[in-house]
């Protein structure tokens, strides 16, 4: 039952969600918001080698939030399954849409035990003005700007330019990686592989 609630719930959400990205191609607040978006152009699409695969233990990791202090992804353990969103840079197109879609979600996440965790290599007063500027996001913002990197090069999503892959892992209650999407960094992730790898995560 609980089972066919949650794809109810998937179906209605995925409807509202799409309508809403189709109206917008970018759910960015205001012009001015666009005006400082810097377009880096097409990247080469994949630019690193993972080191850790699906059934893996996670690496744990502790880094400094956006909102302060710390978050440890050890002390979801037991509790939640934590989705991973590693996204390039700060006042780039794609992420600047990509985690404001989210935002839309948090329900569905919520349906299956989840919480998200965005993780960006930048330092923590860039991404303080980036999120600002893109409004309250419900999910915490870690900088793994010091030492540089250090959780994109352990899980092998580091870029050869210093910026990280985008990515998203889907790590469940126990700690094991149990879905990995390094995507094209020119694109956004689709929501429905992250809700379908979390489906499998509660059976």
């Amino acid at each position: 039952m609980k089972r066919v609630r949650n794809q109810r719930l998937l179906s209605v959400i995925l409807c509202v969600a799409g309508i809403i990205l189709l109206a917008s191609e970018a759910p960015c607040i205001s012009k001015a918001f666009d005006e400082k978006i810097f377009d880096a152009g097409d990247l080469k699409p994949i630019d690193s080698t993972l080191k850790v695969k699906v059934g893996d233990p996670v690496p744990d990791f502790t880094l400094r939030a956006v909102s302060g202090g710390t978050v440890t992804l050890s002390e979801y353990r037991g509790t939640k399954n934590v989705v991973i969103s590693f996204v390039p840079a700060a006042w780039t197109p794609v992420c600047s849409d990509q985690w404001p879609g989210y935002n839309i979600v948090q329900d569905l996440f919520d349906a299956y035990s989840a919480v998200l965790i965005g993780i960006s290599v930048d330092n923590i007063p860039t991404l303080f003005a980036w999120t600002q500027a893109m409004g309250d996001l419900w999910f915490p913002v870690l900088s793994d700007f010091w030492p540089h990197g250090k959780v994109a090069q352990t899980l092998g999503v580091l870029r050869s330019d210093g910026t990280s892959e985008r990515a998203i892992f889907i790590v469940d209650k126990q700690g094991i990686i149990r879905y990995i999407d390094v995507h094209d960094i020119n694109k956004r992730p689709p929501l429905e592989g992250i809700i379908e790898a979390l489906e499998k995560v509660q059976d």
